[in-house]
């Protein structure tokens, strides 16, 4: 077997997007590829026989990232295959463009265009589509202008692409870009007479859209403001049959994070926030149509999603779904990611609760197929049935047999009288007893997420390139209920003693690591944290800060959820609580530092805006720190994770580097 390279994570295939069959006789997922000399990710949509197991690829052209089953034997799906396309897209004319495609063979044909960018599709029959596209005020809709008309207002946004105009916040997201006045509108499209009408208001955003079981009736989420987006939000139900829209809740101050039919009933997920702030943990409520809301798991205290950390992902698919009597989802417990399902009478059971990450799933009758990590295989489709898991596909099955990996070994760690936390140490590929290593500590981001025991490309990397490797969940962290998770107005505090005392139980325990040569790294919360251990101690020999958080005050005015994130977080505002922003910012202790830092950042990220990383190198530099800052253009908050093949390739290759030049000499 063969050490593990930096740049073997570009030969691997990410699956996302499961999705059966309206009988469940197929499913059909997505299958993206890195393609390095282009610098980007190919993606095509594969087909399973549920039946006899076999998959084969349908369509080839490298674009296909969502689709919908329009019946068992045609899929719908958006792409490009004209090169006029793409001229028309260039010239801000924004317009989607979908094809259908026969399972069992031929080539896609073009069902129909969308003049709007379209997010979500659902099909109603044959001839009604109930969509979400992006629409904004200030821009006229071109559908219906004259061809004069429609030249001018495309020339009104080519010249406006010079400017940039905010009046309201968010005015930017992550991944997205300037989002100032975007909503995700709700849209009836009728194929018959190629129209598109709306049935939400201009400034209402539309989420979570779901369909009753015989199609009469959609319910979804809905934010409806201006000037300033609200962490509450709204459901609402939408009678295809009637055309009547209709507001269902009655309270105006509680989140709602998922909603769908289960029966004729609404069920829905969601927090008042009163207790824990932003980052409280969902309960189920069954929703009446009369605006009644009732909670069915009082006592649940339980992180729904997926919050396993893995730099080996690519793509989304179902975290919740509604099939027959119960509600199935994803929850994360400790530091793994199961299956749950829930009734309308609120009994919750397990169904799927083997140790690794379910990441995405779905359900069709007795059917169970999902898409996840176990032990240190990268993502592959199972399938569950009577309890046990079949492994489908192999597309990763290379990296066991031709690689040295190494597993990483669970600690659990008393960091104050009677609080545990769970860790990890990875010994080097080949490692020999007696030797003497150096090591890297790596702090997850959130911080509300969590670390487990799935395959993590940089930390096995750094250990077939002779590194031991230690990780932890500190207070904080996601899984072990509210209470562990919150730390609200303690960052730098209870945190960084849970992380000092993990570092000083590993070092203690295995005696290899050398303490001369530890390094210490992590991004976006883990970033925060790498700045504040850096301005709190000089035992760590290197340090890279990956798009980090360095000052609250500019962490609250420039992002995309600063203005919400930060109160809730360090408390208060900076008007009425300066000195708690500056005491908890790790720029106040920049002039304390000695460690060579180097700093990662992109000039996209607007969940952690480029200016953190700029100030804290600056006042590093100021204070004659050895430092070097490495900015990356074109990419976001996620460039560890999904970032373009080269940029990952020369981010992994930087933070190695600076790591050999300090505790490798």
């Amino acid at each position: 077997m063969e050490k593990l390279m930096l740049e073997d994570f570009t030969k691997f295939k990410f699956l996302s997007g499961l999705k059966f069959s309206p009988s469940g006789s197929h499913a059909a997922f997505v299958v993206h590829r890195m393609d390095v000399e282009e610098n980007k990710y190919l993606s095509n949509i594969w087909v399973l026989d549920t039946k006899t197991k076999k998959y084969f690829q349908l369509t080839s052209f490298n674009e296909e990232r969502g689709f919908v089953w329009l019946d068992d034997d045609y899929i719908l799906f958006a792409g490009s295959r004209n090169p006029k396309d793409k001229e028309k897209a260039e010239s801000g004319e924004e317009f989607t463009k979908y094809y259908k495609i026969n399972i069992h063979g031929g080539e896609a044909v073009e069902a129909f265009v969308i003049p709007k960018k379209v997010t979500e599709i659902l099909p109603v029959d044959d001839d009604t589509f109930l969509l979400i596209a992006l629409y904004n005020v200030n821009k006229k809709d071109l559908e219906g202008l004259s061809e004069e008309e429609k030249k001018k207002e495309l020339e009104r946004r080519k010249e406006e692409k010079d400017y940039e105009v905010f009046d309201e916040i968010p005015f930017w997201a992550n991944g997205e870009g300037v989002i100032n006045k975007d909503r995700g509108r709700l849209y009836v499209y009728k194929l018959s007479d190629n129209k598109l009408q709306p049935i939400t208001d201009e400034y209402t955003d539309v989420y979570s859209l779901k369909l009753n079981k015989d199609k009469t009736k959609a319910v979804f989420i809905g934010k409806s403001y201006k000037g300033k987006m609200p962490l509450t939000s709204d459901v609402y139900i939408y009678n295809l049959k009637v055309g009547e829209l209709k507001k269902v809740n009655k309270d105006s101050d509680f989140s709602y994070r998922y909603v769908d039919f289960l029966g004729d009933k609404i069920i829905c997920a969601g927090t008042d926030m009163k207790k824990y702030g932003i980052n409280e943990n969902s309960k189920f409520y069954i929703l009446e149509e009369s605006g009644e809301r009732r909670c069915i798991t009082p006592e649940l205290d339980m992180s729904l999603g997926n919050s396993v950390n893995s730099d080996v992902r690519y793509g989304s698919g179902f975290s919740f779904k509604a099939e027959g009597d119960y509600l199935y989802f994803i929850y994360t417990e400790r530091y793994n990611a199961y299956l749950n399902r829930i009734n309308l009478e609120g009994k919750i059971e397990k169904v799927i609760d083997k140790d690794g990450s379910v990441d995405m799933f779905d359900v069709c009758g007795d059917n169970i197929f999902f898409i996840g990590f176990r032990g240190l295989k990268l993502l592959e489709l199972y399938e569950y049935k009577d309890g046990q898991e079949i492994q489908i596909t192999d597309f990763n099955e290379w990296v066991q047999k031709e690689k040295k990996l190494s597993k990483p070994e669970r600690v659990e760690v008393e960091t104050r009288p009677g609080h545990f936390i769970d860790g990890w140490v990875i010994k080097p590929v080949d490692y020999e007893e007696g030797k003497k290593y150096p090591a890297i500590l790596d702090i997850h981001g959130g911080p509300k997420t969590v670390y487990g025991e799935v395959y993590f490309h940089e930390m096995q990397y750094w250990a077939s390139e002779g590194y031991f490797v230690f990780f932890c969940n500190p207070v904080g962290s996601d899984g072990r209920g509210n209470e562990f998770a919150d730390i609200r107005g303690k960052y730098g505090t209870i945190d960084y003693e849970d992380i000092m005392k993990f570092t000083d139980y590993v070092l203690e325990n295995y005696k290899d690591i050398d303490p001369e040569r530890v390094g210490v790294t992590g991004g976006s919360y883990g970033g925060f944290m790498t700045n504040w251990i850096i301005g709190h101690t000089d035992r760590f020999k290197a340090a890279v800060s990956q798009r980090s958080i360095s000052n609250w005050f500019t962490e609250f005015g420039t992002t995309d959820i600063g203005y919400y994130f930060v109160p809730d977080q360090v408390g208060g505002t900076p008007w009425d609580n300066f000195e708690k922003y500056w005491d908890n910012s790790p720029l106040k202790y920049a002039d304390k530092v000695k460690t060579p830092t180097l700093f990662l950042h992109s000039d996209e990220d607007f969940r952690c805006w480029l200016a953190e990383a700029l100030q804290m190198f600056t006042a590093l530099k100021y204070f004659g720190v050895e430092s070097r800052l490495v900015i990356c253009h074109g990419e976001n908050h996620d460039l560890s994770r999904s970032g373009k093949p080269k940029h990952r390739i020369r981010r992994l290759k930087e933070i190695t580097d600076w790591f050999n030049k300090y505790l490798k000499g």
